[in-house]
């Protein structure tokens, strides 16, 4: 620990609210790692939405307070704590943190299961944006929605953290397109990406688009990190046996679906909570982190970050986050 700084700067929350109203940055002392927990200096990572309602205090966790956000990183490891193997410190990683002593600052405190090996092939910045989402997209993908080669996928905000995840994802297996994006920017990010249609729902009617881009048919699968009024669109287009998989609600409602309307269309809603699963089936998440990086490696998939952040700047990333004005990801990097 002798090479390891005394202090450190770090966004702390002290209560609920937004992000630019209530997070401050503090000189505290750097946090010591507990039994089964790795401390991690901190390279960079990327801000989540999670991040935000966090901060709001509408997260389905709470950290007591005060606590330091910041969901994912990218970074080395520095100490171990009681029974985890020191031949760990040194290791380059990715992951989660564990809640309240997060990734907005020089160190962070993780379960030192919930760290993986960075794939060497990504840059510490795409490495730090890698993990949550593209794990999230995995999940609803290919183990809740069982997508299939050739099937059409409708993604809203495909634009955002995890529905950009979502398109590459859903283009690496094989699968029709098709994005859902809010402004003529986020449609040419979507383009780029590789959705075989891109819906600019400020100015077209997506119900319409959506069938005319199937002849009519409408989706197997729909990604849906938003809720509300992108629910209603997308129980009208989907297909006869399709799978809607219900992953956030950015919009800021929550839909109340008709289940009679399920009944007489043959199709399936699909809850997906990714955190579950690091508890539930950890085995799963590494093979999720392995075919991840198998992908990385082969370069089809590399996270969307359009911002690189100082330390300093994080605030007003969560605040434009919570906005949806980003797109893709947002980066904070350390140096």
């Amino acid at each position: 620990m002798s090479s390891i700084a005394t202090s450190m700067q770090a966004w702390r929350v002290p209560a609920a609210g937004e992000p630019e109203q209530v997070m401050a940055l503090q000189e505290l002392p750097v946090p010591q790692p507990g039994p089964g927990q790795v401390l991690v200096e901190v390279w960079a990572g990327a801000l989540n939405f999670a991040d935000v309602l966090l901060v709001r205090g509408q997260y389905q966790e709470r950290p007591a307070l005060p606590f330091t956000p910041g969901l994912e990183l990218c970074g080395v490891i520095v100490a171990t704590g009681a029974g985890v193997s020191p031949h760990r410190v040194g290791e380059r990683v990715i992951g989660t943190v564990t809640l309240g002593h997060g990734a907005l600052a020089r160190y962070a405190v993780c379960a030192a299961s919930d760290v993986f090996e960075a794939p060497p092939g990504l840059d510490d910045v795409h490495a730090g944006a890698l993990h949550i989402a593209y794990q999230t997209a995995w999940f609803g993908l290919y183990r809740r929605a069982s997508l299939r080669v050739g099937e059409h996928v409708l993604v809203h905000a495909a634009a955002g953290g995890v529905g950009s995840a979502a398109v590459q994802l859903a283009v690496a297996a094989g699968a029709k397109v098709i994005g859902v994006v809010g402004s003529p920017a986020k449609a040419e990010a979507a383009r780029r990406l590789g959705c075989h249609h891109v819906v600019d729902r400020s100015t077209t009617d997506v119900r319409e688009a959506v069938l005319h881009a199937t002849g009519g048919r409408g989706v197997e699968v729909v990604f849906d990190p938003v809720g509300g009024e992108a629910f209603e669109v997308s129980s009208r287009v989907i297909a006869f046996e399709g799978r809607i998989v219900l992953v956030g609600f950015a919009g800021g409602s929550i839909p109340t679906p008709g289940l009679n309307h399920a009944l007489v269309k043959n199709y399936s809603i699909l809850g997906l909570h990714w955190g579950l699963y690091r508890t539930r089936s950890p085995e799963l998440v590494a093979r999720c982190h392995a075919d991840l990086s198998r992908l990385a490696s082969a370069r089809a998939v590399l996270p969307l970050v359009s911002e690189q952040l100082r330390l300093a700047d994080a605030v007003d990333g969560l605040r434009r986050l919570g906005e949806g004005s980003t797109i893709g990801r947002l980066v904070v990097v350390q140096g």
